[in-house]
């Protein structure tokens, strides 16, 4: 399916915010594509589907997983906002008929990483965080300046961020990020 297509999809599909963060998602992945010359259109496409399943409601998002054996962890079952990141990937490759395994990785881990992340795992995760429309993330402003120069260091940055906002609310920390956390800090 052609990008223009599946925007045009999505628009339907997703609430107003949430197609805006979309599109600010997909240009910043094209952006730290460029800058760290990894292929422009695979950040697009998996920028513009990274959250194809956000808007699924949580209830729904573990029948839905359940249906198509998609596995659910413990973090999952307890958060199951997070799963529209596996379910996401799913439909890219259902719905949108996207098949590159670099791209349905990508949105797959865009939530919580995952040890030992490729280069456009990488991007999206961090497009994801920094894209222009976001405005409450702590450091945002420097974490969007290190984005252009490292992507390990700014993938250490947000994850370091996120664990602590995590702690800071009582909220549940998926074992996930914690791990991709430590493998970053200790493969620097």
């Amino acid at each position: 399916m052609k990008r223009t297509e599946i925007e045009k999809k999505l628009k339907k599909e997703l609430d107003k915010d949430r197609y805006t963060h979309t599109m600010g998602v997909m240009y910043t992945a094209a952006a730290l594509a460029m800058a760290y010359h990894a292929d422009i259109e695979k950040a697009m496409y998996a920028g513009l589907l990274h959250d194809c399943a956000k808007c699924v409601p949580n209830a729904k998002k573990i029948k839905l997983c359940k249906k198509y054996h998609i596995s659910i962890s413990a973090a999952e079952k307890h958060s199951p906002f997070l799963l529209h990141a596996k379910l996401g990937a799913y439909y890219a490759k259902k719905i949108y008929h996207v098949n590159d395994s670099e791209v349905l990785h990508a949105i797959q881990v865009h939530t919580t990483g995952e040890p030992g992340m490729n280069v456009l795992d990488k991007i999206i995760y961090i497009a994801d965080y920094i894209e222009p429309n976001r405005k409450k993330a702590p450091n945002l402003e420097k974490i969007r300046r290190i984005a252009f120069e490292n992507l390990d260091k700014a993938m250490i940055q947000i994850l370091s961020d996120t664990l602590d906002y995590l702690k800071e609310k009582g909220e549940d920390l998926d074992p996930l990020t914690l791990n991709t956390y430590d493998f970053f800090i200790n493969n620097r």
